[in-house]
């Protein structure tokens, strides 16, 4: 445009033609920026010009009505554990019953200082991040000390290189607590392979050779639950098995002279210790089992008594509530 004026200025030279060349040049200017403007509008996609009415949302409540029978029943549990550390810790006895296989450890444990041979400790086949494995390196730690108490020898041939360290510390720990740090060590912990059938031949084949007195099985165990069981039973050994497995429970019960159920396998540790907080959270616990079976045995007679008389309302809402309970 400004060489346009200009030219257009060089052929008119009269002023007020200059000005007619100007406001030209300005008129041109403004139909090229309209015919632009024009083109973008056109080839712009449609938009919807309707006022959006905002949609109002409301917040979620803080607290949820539908789980309040959950609220009292986390509430009830902590509470029952909360008292029950406390009276332990206030020098208030808490009795918890007696468990055989745990009694025997000190007889198996003796057992073999008298014959003279060596004690084999199982920890299980998984590794740390497995509770059975934690449970069972607790067990070793009693069954260690006593060790070292009767001067005995124990080996314990692990599965996994972590839990043979961990192994390692914790009958370490045994021995210094019984003042026979000297006895320790820690060739009789060994690591013998990942591979499940391998670690069993090695242990299995040991047994045979070595014909320990008393055997321990506290892990988690599968398929070589058995193979460990018949073979302690056939060398003539004492054996006190512990797992949390169900489906290996009853071959250690049938081939092993005592065994740890279920949950007795992590009350072992609260058993043996002794301590007042692991005490009174094992008791705050059973209560919380206590009342879960009282409510299952209302809850069987009040559809025993629903049935015989079906239009009974004090029946039929004590059922709806323990539903909600439990959905909860």
């Amino acid at each position: 445009m400004r060489i346009t004026h200009k030219i257009l200025c060089r052929i008119f030279t009269n002023h007020s033609w200059k000005c007619v060349t100007t406001f030209l040049c300005i008129a041109m200017c403004c139909a090229s920026a309209s015919a632009l403007l024009s083109s973008c509008i056109s080839n712009a996609p449609l938009v919807d010009t309707a006022i959006a009415t905002p949609t109002t949302t409301t917040a979620p409540p803080w607290f949820n009505s539908e789980k309040t029978a959950l609220l009292l029943w986390i509430v009830f549990i902590g509470a029952a554990v909360t008292v029950s550390v406390w009276l332990a810790k206030s020098g208030r006895p808490i009795r918890i019953r007696r468990i055989a296989a745990l009694e025997a450890v000190d007889n198996a444990v003796g057992r073999a200082t008298e014959m003279g041979r060596s004690i084999l400790f199982v920890p299980g086949i998984q590794d740390m991040d497995n509770i059975q494995t934690v449970a069972g390196l607790t067990m070793l730690g009693r069954v260690a000390k006593t060790a070292a108490e009767y001067d005995a020898t124990i080996e314990v041939p692990t599965c996994r290189s972590l839990v043979m360290e961990a192994a390692r510390d914790t009958v370490r720990a045994s021995y210094l607590s019984a003042g026979r740090a000297d006895g320790f060590s820690a060739d009789r912990i060994t690591y013998i392979t990942d591979d499940q059938f391998g670690y069993v031949a090695h242990v299995v084949g040991s047994m045979v050779r070595e014909k320990p007195a008393t055997c321990f099985y506290m892990g988690c165990f599968f398929a070589e639950s058995l193979i460990f069981a018949e073979t302690g039973n056939a060398i003539g050994a004492i054996q006190i098995a512990g797992t949390a497995e169900s489906s290996q429970l009853p071959f250690f019960v049938a081939a092993c002279d005592y065994t740890l159920i279920g949950e007795e396998f992590f009350a072992a540790s609260a058993y043996l210790s002794g301590e007042p907080a692991q005490l009174g959270t094992l008791r705050g616990q059973d209560i919380g089992k206590f009342a879960v079976g009282v409510l299952i045995v209302l809850g069987v007679l009040a559809s025993t008594i629903l049935v015989m008389a079906p239009n009974s309302a004090a029946v039929v809402w004590f059922l709806d509530c323990l539903q909600e309970t439990l959905k909860s």
